[in-house]
């Protein structure tokens, strides 16, 4: 009833975009840590397996030590989906046997591509090949660009309710994490809220206590100058 995809940059910050026949997708499904890895959990979903998968890859196992040891603890493993992508290293993914075709996975370097109760396999096919095409551009916009493919290839066999987008970066808190719990065009939606995003929130978020600036900026002035560089920077892009 899912699709979704896990990505990782060169500098090791994660991405995460997912899309369903169901409502608020993205509040029990798509998990992430600073520096240890991004986690999805599908189908008959288990919202336990994203904490624990976190803590089991930040004891250093790899991804598919810790998808061996969440589905061999779940009686209930062969109706879920999951996959994972760590800090470093491979992705890896788990499809039940009991999942709803059209179910499958594909990873390949910093990208893992999951869906169950799709319209066939082209779905992911497209979401791929959509990222891969947008090389350089912000991985946000990698995302929702490579969603829209896999949707405009027949996407969840059922149809349209929510979608998330979450961009995970060098902090222990998200960079951007929005929600479309319902809507009849949620990726059309989610792609509105992300260019209302740009307007202040993302260079707002910028001046906020962080990893190397724990006091972040409190000047009012210093914050509307952040903000005003943050667009002259795009601009020139």
């Amino acid at each position: 009833m899912t699709w979704s995809i896990l990505a990782r940059d060169e500098l090791g910050h994660f991405g995460m975009a997912i899309a369903s026949r169901f409502f608020a997708v993205g509040s029990l499904c798509v998990y992430s840590r600073r520096g240890v890895g991004a986690i999805s959990t599908q189908a008959l979903m288990n919202p336990l397996y994203g904490p624990a998968g976190l803590d089991l890859l930040t004891d250093g196992q790899d991804a598919a030590q810790t998808i061996r040891t969440l589905i061999d603890g779940d009686e209930g493993s062969e109706q879920r989906q999951v996959h994972i992508l760590p800090h470093t290293g491979a992705a890896a993914a788990h499809t039940g046997s009991a999942c709803i075709d059209w179910c499958g996975h594909m990873s390949m370097e910093g990208l893992s591509i999951a869906g169950n109760m799709l319209a066939g396999p082209e779905v992911i096919q497209a979401t791929a090949d959509a990222y891969l095409s947008m090389h350089g551009r912000p991985m946000a916009e990698r995302l929702l660009g490579a969603m829209e493919a896999g949707e405009a290839a027949g996407g969840d066999k059922r149809g349209k309710q929510s979608a998330a987008l979450k961009i995970h970066n060098d902090e222990d808190y998200l960079q951007l994490d929005l929600r479309v719990d319902d809507h009849q065009e949620p990726l059309l939606e989610l792609r509105r809220l992300y260019e209302v995003s740009l307007e202040r929130f993302q260079p707002f978020l910028s001046c906020l206590p962080g990893r190397g600036r724990p006091s972040g900026l409190t000047e009012r002035e210093q914050i509307e100058a952040t903000i005003e560089q943050f667009h002259t920077q795009r601009i020139k892009k």
